[in-house]
This record gives structure tokens, C-alpha cells and sequence, in this order.
């Protein structure tokens, strides 16, 4: 099962062309980055004995490929856009230079004896032979620069090329790794746990509830024995990272497309993106609630409650105690196939934005019985919205 992920070692290779002076910048450097942590998350991964550390291994490598092929897709969008930008500057110079080569030609099939003529006599021909021989090497020069413009469009569309075969040949071992996580948490039997409420009284909160306002408010309520982990939560507000990769769709107050006003996050993600525990907690709540598909509900700290809503997938159990960076579960929608990994994905890299993320976590923290703005908390929440 292990080995199986190993092609995920090819990622790097597509990864690393961002680093030509071409992508320079932020996307090249988040790419190398992804790529050497892929490279140390498939070794931990070929190491790994314990159910714990597999479950550790494997989802540090399926972080790693959602932050590669996040970097990719940015990379891809920068390659288009330069190549549009290119095209633009080498056909506005080809028309310049055609005309001015058809001058050329037109002078080096005259007479020549009438190329020493000049109307203004002598030093007008003096003049003239002097503008014409300086015009070669500026057309060489003019010539080596569209030379040069379009070996960068042709370097650019190979970038693409292999980056859409690099995803296929890694897409299908980051899905054997999302089937192994869900096996490996299944199996795991070491995670510490907290007494909580009785299954009854959580499940009649389940029945009863009619809003995830009313459930979250009546889940605060119900004692716990200890109390959440002991760790300063509010010492970590403004440097947690979110829970699952993508970029905010909606911050807390914006109307949707129905005017519905909520106090969380709204996140775009991509189908089966992995999410994970922002801080150690304890699980409170785990599964399906109303219409938000699952519902996943941690304390990280007494008096703290962090909601997650919208996922496909939920791993624990209610009383579990996860470690930070923990997988919570994986988020529902169907990956594209790695047939569509080609054309498609590079057009879809190429208009920025929130291609690719179909899916939508709602995410809301709440301090005792109120909400509060969960942007404050996050890194990625003060320059990423959407």
C-alpha cells in the first residue's frame, strides 16, 4: 500500500521547471518549497511502522501535493499570461520589421548606380548610406530578441505539457494515499480521549437541532470532565494556518448569492482536499447535521469551539484528542480524472482565481454561546480572499 505512492517523486521534477527566470517570484519559490517537502513527506512515508506515523506520513504527503499542485496551477496561470504577453510585443514586431525588410528588399534589387544617388546630392547619399548601415544590426539585434521571445513560448507550452503529465502520473497515488489515511485513522487506536457528553444527549441535540447555530450554542452547554487540551489558544490568535487549502470566498458578515449572512469563513477548496486540525483539540461532534452534509465540531481550548462544516468525509471519534495538523477529514466532490489533467487544467490555471475549487468549508469559532470573526485567528485569512 506504502509503495504504491512512490511516483509521487516525479511531482518535483514539473515542479522544479517554476524555478526558470521566466516564473520567477512567490509561485517558483512555492513550488521548490512544495517539492522538497513532497520529497521528505514520500520518505517519511516509505519509513513510517506505526499506525501513527502512517497516519502522520500520509497526510503530510497529501498536504504536500495539494500545496504543489496549488503552486502548479499558479505557475501555469503565470505562464499563460506571459505567453499572451509575448504574442502581443512579437506580432506587433513582426508587422514593424516586415515592412521595413520589404523596404530592404526593395533598395537591394534597384541599380546600383542609382543607390549613390540622392537628391540632395552628395552628402544626402553620404547620409543615407549611414541610416542604411546602421539599420543590419539593428534588425540582427531586433531578429535575436523575437528569436529569443520565442523560445520562451515554446519553453512555456513545454512547462505545460509536462506539468499536465506529471499531475496524471501523481494523481493516482494521492488518491491510494487519501484511501490509506482513511484506512490508517480507521485503524489507529492511540489517540488519548476526553469524557464527554452522553451519546443520548448528543444525539437528541442532533435530532432537535434546526440550525447550526442552535446545535453549536446546546453542544457548548453540555459539560466536559477537564476541559479541552491545555495549550494558550488565544497566544496563537493570528498564526494558525487554515484548516484546509484554499482561498476565502466569503469572510464573516458578507451576503451570499441569497443574501444569507453568516459569521464564518466560507472556503473554496478543490474535491477531496484534506482538512486538518488547526490546533490540538478535543473532538466534540463528528458527522451529519441538517444540510451541511458533515459536520465536524472541535474545542481547541475551555469556552473555544471551532465548526466545520461541509465536509465529505470525517475521521475520529467524539472524544478524541488530536494533535495539531491532524487529519479531520477530506472534503466531498469528485477529483477530475486523470484524463482531464491536460488542456483543461491549463485553461482553467490560466483564468486564476478559484479554478478547480468546486467544494466550500464553512468554517466559524465561536467563544462560549457567541461567533466571532475566525479571520483574526488565521494567517492566510489577511491577504487571501479568493
Amino acid at each position: 500500500m506504502i509503495r504504491s505512492l512512490t511516483p509521487l517523486r516525479a511531482l518535483p521534477l514539473a515542479l522544479c521547471l517554476l524555478s526558470s527566470p521566466v516564473l520567477a517570484g512567490e509561485a517558483s519559490e512555492i513550488a521548490l518549497r512544495a517539492a522538497e517537502d513532497l520529497r521528505a513527506s514520500v520518505d517519511a512515508l516509505d519509513s513510517a511502522k506505526s499506525a501513527k506515523d502512517r497516519v502522520t506520513a500520509l497526510t503530510e504527503t497529501i498536504r504536500a501535493y495539494e500545496t504543489g499542485l496549488g503552486a502548479l496551477r499558479d505557475g501555469l496561470r503565470r505562464a499563460a499570461i506571459r505567453e499572451t504577453e509575448i504574442s502581443g510585443v512579437y506580432d506587433a514586431k513582426r508587422e514593424e520589421v516586415g515592412r521595413l525588410l520589404a523596404v530592404m528588399s526593395t533598395i537591394q534589387q534597384s541599380d546600383g548606380p542609382l543607390l549613390l544617388l540622392h537628391p540632395s546630392g552628395a552628402l544626402g547619399t553620404a547620409r543615407s548610406g549611414m541610416v542604411l548601415s546602421s539599420v543590419t544590426p539593428a534588425l540582427q539585434a531586433e531578429a535575436q530578441k523575437m528569436r529569443a521571445d520565442l523560445q520562451e513560448i515554446s519553453d512555456l507550452r513545454a512547462l505545460q505539457q509536462n506539468a499536465a503529465k506529471t499531475l496524471s502520473a501523481g494523481l493516482s497515488s494521492v488518491q491510494a494515499a487519501r484511501t490509506a489515511l482513511s484506512q490508517a485513522v480507521a485503524d489507529r487506536t492511540d489517540l488519548p480521549q476526553r469524557y464527554l457528553e452522553e451519546p443520548e444527549e448528543l444525539r437528541a441535540l442532533v435530532e432537535h437541532a434546526d440550525t447550526l447555530d442552535s446545535f453549536a450554542t446546546d453542544l457548548s452547554e453540555l459539560d466536559t470532565d477537564i476541559g479541552a487540551p491545555m495549550a494558550d489558544f488565544e497566544g496563537a490568535k493570528g498564526s494558525l494556518r487554515l484548516p484546509v487549502m484554499g482561498s476565502v470566498l466569503r469572510r464573516a458578515g458578507e451576503a451570499d448569492a441569497a443574501g444569507i449572512r453568516r459569521p464564518g469563513l466560507v472556503i473554496a477548496t478543490a474535491p477531496a482536499a484534506l482538512v486538518t486540525a488547526p490546533w490540538p483539540a478535543t473532538i466534540r461532534y463528528r458527522g451529519p447535521l441538517l444540510d451541511y452534509e458533515n459536520v465536524m465540531i472541535v474545542e481547541p481550548a475551555e469556552g473555544y469551539l471551532l465548526v466545520l462544516a461541509g465536509l465529505g468525509t470525517v475521521y475520529g471519534d467524539t472524544g478524541d484528542v488530536v494533535p495539531a495538523g491532524a487529519p479531520l477529514g477530506l472534503m466531498g466532490g469528485a477529483e477530475p480524472s486523470a484524463e482531464e489533467f491536460g488542456t483543461g487544467f491549463v485553461a482553467a490555471a490560466a483564468e486564476g482565481g478559484s479554478a478547480g475549487r468546486t467544494e466550500t468549508l464553512y468554517l466559524e469559532l465561536r467563544v462560549g454561546k457567541d461567533p466571532v470573526d475566525p479571520a483574526e485567528w488565521f494567517t492566510e485569512t489577511k491577504d487571501n480572499q479568493g
